[in-house]
């Protein structure tokens, strides 16, 4: 494929190789191949279920060595609060008051959500806030009919000439009502994090945002910092991050030919949440809390939710301490004796869910040591895992690569071919699924940090279909962030309950006890 020198200029400037765009569309061209899932993940199998009377015993452990380590707690925050409202959206460009009510609307298109909305949205946070707003657009908004009021106050709320909520950064959309005080997602990771990642009063968290918001959170910070430092005794020190352009991927037709716009530039698009590998990879702390923007709760259930942070902290750290144990045994004797090479296999295989060649046994003690060295000197993710109760998202899966080597993952729906039956009755047998509630340790038993992307299996992207100008393009997404941008750490699932999970995916869910102070 030929570039012109104005193309690769673009390319440059961009921070990409003319290397890196051949490799993209030659991924086009091959298509990416399906996960191969060969059994769902479950309790004794993949998951762990610790017991009650074990649970204290593991967040003793966290608290008892938390000063050991630096912590930080990583929230991907850039997306923008639209799909919250994709059903109002809807609602408003459907609509027609000349043909019917609006009960009549949600009836004759089973609108379940604009029902729930209608029974529910005088207990929104931000209720009062868009009444106002109503009742300024229209005066004589008390005397209209119920069915004007609401088209008024769902136009108040997301019209770009007014509130226009639905354009706000996520993390800044008021989630929770407090007396006399509405809190934003991004404070409440605030709170939470003081739970847990604090350590002589100091807190550290890192938040990657969209660049054009930037001076928004910042203006939140002000707004917040003195009252969410004084309750919890704690200063906060917030950094922030954007999507880098050198994780664009190029676009291409149906025909994969790059997409060139009208000016006759090459066309790029953010790759999604896999290209935050790179942020991850630039924090130099030693332990890691991941967990997405909008997956918080109100504020008595916080004590609950940092619980099992510290549970599953007291888990890395636990399986950690003997990683390195091992790991250093392994790289500072030339001969390790028998017994404990079969410890230290017994050890990757029973805790940390290292499926050991069945060649291993055959191997001279000198491969065998290499092999296992191997296997352990990894980054460790130790991961809460929910019961399924039919949320979207991935879910932990046992996959086995090209190779014919299996491994422990986290699995997108989108990943598997469901059109192969033994596939998706697979997918239909998982037990739990994928709440992005994870505990990472990023440097090895040296305290040298890894180099996180060198564990990320490429051939896990994903290609959707996309519309630029009128035309259908094929876009490129990375490994995303927790499933092939970490395919090759060492993983460890563990159960958590479902108080540990609640995303704010539509506004609606705003209704739910976890979001609602009463």
């Amino acid at each position: 494929m030929q570039f012109s020198e104005k193309d690769i200029q673009q390319i440059e400037q961009k921070g990409l190789t003319l290397k890196k765009i051949e490799d993209q569309i030659d991924l086009f061209k091959k298509g990416i191949p399906f996960v191969n899932i060969t059994k769902a993940a479950t309790i004794n199998d993949g998951i762990i279920a610790i017991p009650d009377s074990e649970k204290q015993r593991y967040i003793t452990l966290f608290e008892e060595n938390r000063n050991r380590f630096s912590l930080e707690k990583f929230v991907p925050a850039s997306g923008a609060a639209t799909r919250m409202f994709k059903f109002l959206y809807s609602f408003l460009e459907d609509y027609n008051p000349q043909k019917g009510s609006i009960n009549s609307y949600i009836n004759k298109n089973k609108a379940t959500s604009m029902s729930l909305f209608q029974i529910g949205h005088e207990k929104l946070p931000f209720y009062n806030t868009v009444l106002e707003k109503a009742k300024e657009i229209n005066p004589d908004y008390s005397k209209q009919s119920i069915d004007f009021k609401y088209i008024t106050f769902i136009e108040a709320m997301l019209d770009a000439k007014h509130l226009n909520l639905g354009n706000s950064p996520k993390g800044l959309l008021p989630f929770h009502q407090y007396k006399g005080h509405q809190a934003t997602a991004f404070e409440e990771h605030l709170f939470e994090a003081a739970l847990y990642i604090a350590f002589n009063n100091e807190a550290n968290l890192h938040f990657t945002i969209s660049e054009k918001h930037k001076h928004k959170f910042d203006e939140e910070f002000k707004r917040i910092e003195e009252i969410v430092e004084r309750k919890t005794n704690t200063s906060f020190h917030i950094t922030f991050s954007y999507q880098k352009e050198s994780t664009d991927t190029i676009a291409v037709t149906t025909n994969n030919e790059p997409f060139r716009e009208p000016d006759g530039s090459l066309l790029f698009r953010p790759s999604g949440h896999g290209a935050l590998i790179e942020n991850l990879n630039d924090i130099q702390s030693d332990i890691i809390f991941i967990k997405n923007i909008d997956n918080v709760v109100v504020y008595k259930y916080e004590e609950e939710v940092a619980k099992y942070k510290k549970l599953l902290a007291g888990v890395l750290i636990d399986i950690q301490e003997k990683a390195f144990y091992y790991s250093k045994l392994l790289n500072e004797n030339n001969q390790i004796n028998e017994p404990t090479i079969i410890e230290i296999a017994e050890f990757l295989s029973n805790k940390v869910n290292v499926v050991i060649s069945d060649e291993f046994e055959k191997y001279a003690p000198k491969y065998q040591m290499e092999y296992l060295k191997e296997k352990l000197d990894r980054p460790i993710r130790v991961c809460g895992m929910v019961k399924n109760e039919g949320e979207p998202g991935g879910g932990p899966f046992w996959v086995k690569d090209e190779s014919g080597n299996t491994s422990l993952q986290i699995v997108e729906s989108a990943q598997i071919d469901k059109k192969q039956k033994g596939q998706k009755q697979t997918l239909k047998n998982a037990t739990h699924f994928n709440p992005v509630d994870l505990v990472c340790g990023v440097k090895n038993y040296k305290g040298e940090k890894y180099d996180l992307t060198k564990y990320v299996d490429p051939k896990t992207a994903f290609i959707t279909m996309k519309t630029k100008t009128g035309k259908d393009i094929k876009a490129l997404e990375l490994p995303g962030l927790w499933n092939g941008s970490m395919a090759n750490w060492n993983t460890i699932f563990v159960e958590v309950p479902l108080i540990t999970f609640n995303p704010v995916k539509t506004v609606n869910d705003l209704l739910k006890p976890a979001h609602q102070n009463f």
